[in-house]
C-alpha cells in the first residue's frame, strides 16, 4: 500500500495518532475512528474540563453535529461523499443516557441515505469526548 492511497484532511482535526483520515482500498474509503475535536483547536465542542483534563460535563447533541460535519470534512476530501456512507459503527461512552440523542440526531443526517450501522458502548476513547465514528464509504 503507498501514500497514494492516504488522505488527510485540511478541515478534519489533526490525528492523535499516528494514521491517516481515511485510506483508499479499490473503491472503498475507510475512515479512521472520527470525534468531535476541531481542526487546531484544544476545547472539544460539548466538554468542559476539571483543571485535570477529566470531563466535568459533555453535551451530546454538540459533540454528535461537530463529529458528522468532521466527518463530511474527511468524505468530501477524499473524493466521497455523504450519500456514499455504507456501513457506521458508533462508540459511545454512555449509551443508556446519550442513545436517544444521538439516534434522534442521527435520523437527521441519515434520513435520504441508510448505511448499515453499529452501536456499541465502551469504557472512554481516547481523547475526552463522548462519541466517535468508524465509517467505510464507496469512492
Amino acid at each position: 500500500m503507498n501514500t497514494k492511497n492516504k488522505f488527510e484532511s485540511s478541515k478534519a482535526p489533526e490525528p492523535v495518532g499516528l494514521y491517516p483520515h481515511a485510506r483508499k482500498v479499490g473503491n472503498l474509503l475507510f475512515l479512521s475512528g472520527v470525534g468531535p475535536r476541531e481542526r487546531g483547536k484544544k476545547e472539544i465542542p460539548g466538554v468542559t474540563l476539571d483543571k485535570n483534563k477529566h470531563i466535568i460535563a459533555y453535551n451530546i447533541e454538540k459533540q454528535c453535529h461537530a463529529v458528522f460535519k468532521n466527518i463530511r470534512y474527511i468524505l468530501e476530501d477524499a473524493g466521497s461523499s455523504w450519500e456514499n456512507i455504507v456501513d457506521v459503527t458508533v462508540f459511545l461512552t454512555n449509551i443508556k443516557d446519550d442513545f436517544k440523542t444521538y439516534n434522534k440526531i442521527y435520523s437527521q443526517y441519515f434520513k435520504e441515505n441508510q448505511p448499515c450501522r453499529t452501536t456499541v458502548e465502551i469504557n472512554c476513547l481516547p481523547t475526552p469526548i463522548a462519541i466517535e465514528l468508524k465509517v467505510i464509504a464507496t469512492i
